[in-house]
């Protein structure tokens, strides 16, 4: 597998670097960040945190906005930064911005003409960590995050591979998307009518189904202009309840959907997956 660097940038006496490079799984190129604290300069290798970004975004909206490598150095973990869908000029796209490039909510796409590259869930969950773990000083201890449609991808990740990760969190998920209108929009479009083929990229529904063995960490702020009608935390909680799961729920007043809210509060996340990563 041949990585392209595409910028390096030294912080926190770590590295940020930008690599691209042709992916099995989308059959189309791929961009991901990384990364890589002081730690890995001794020759040490460290656990990774793979974080997944939402609707709109790419690899880079979290390594320059969210403030999370002073963190992350500090803790000696790698930060993973895919990007949120396959691109190019053969990858279908849609006008809007919920469905098609920017938007590849984490799953694998059944129907055309989504199907060829649409296929994020083997991406992130096999693909991704496979190249990272060969090319990479990082150990096969991994945790994984998100924001809105990446806190969905978290989640219903995390739910469905308890073997592959050490603790979930999440900022702002898309907790019942069977349930809301950009779930509806995408799942329609990528996975067909057939609403079961849904309930697996639901994480309220995986949780009711599947109950959970990770740690779970959710923050929500209470001014976030898509909470009531896409986010619908509500769900996700009560199925923790009925399930008797714990989940380290915090609604944060006055904070709303932005990076501001995600920089404000990454460094309470990290600390909390790096705790279960060294379990």
């Amino acid at each position: 597998m041949t990585l392209n660097l595409v910028s390096s940038q030294r912080l926190f006496d770590g590295w940020q670097k930008r690599y691209t490079h042709q992916a099995s799984s989308t059959a189309c190129e791929m961009t991901f960040s990384i990364y890589l604290p002081p730690q890995t300069a001794t020759g040490a290798r460290v656990p990774a945190v793979y974080w997944l970004s939402g609707l709109t975004c790419s690899d880079e909206n979290f390594s320059s906005k969210a403030g999370a490598q002073r963190i992350a150095a500090e803790l000696g973990i790698a930060l993973i930064i895919p990007d949120t869908s396959p691109r190019g000029d053969n990858v279908a796209d849609d006008d809007a911005y919920d469905l098609g490039k920017g938007a590849g909510f984490y799953l694998n796409a059944t129907q055309t003409p989504w199907q060829p590259h649409f296929q994020m869930y083997d991406y992130i969950v096999k693909e991704l960590p496979a190249l990272i773990e060969a090319h990479f000083p990082v150990t096969e201890a991994r945790a994984i995050s998100g924001h809105s449609m990446g806190g969905h991808g978290a989640l219903t990740i995390g739910l469905k591979n308890p073997e592959r990760y050490a603790a979930i969190s999440a900022f702002s998920p898309i907790c019942n998307p069977v349930n809301c209108p950009w779930g509806e929009k995408a799942f329609g479009a990528y996975l067909g009518d057939n609403r079961q083929a849904w309930e697996q990229y639901d994480a309220t529904l995986l949780l009711e189904k599947l109950g959970v063995a990770l740690p779970i960490k959710i923050s929500q702020g209470s001014d976030d202009a898509f909470l009531k009608e896409q986010l619908k935390p509500e769900a996700f909680l009560s199925a923790a309840e009925k399930a008797e799961v714990e989940v380290d729920y915090q609604l944060c007043e006055g904070y709303d959907h932005s990076y501001y809210f995600i920089s404000s509060f990454i460094e309470s996340h990290l600390r909390f997956l790096a705790r279960h990563l060294a379990d």
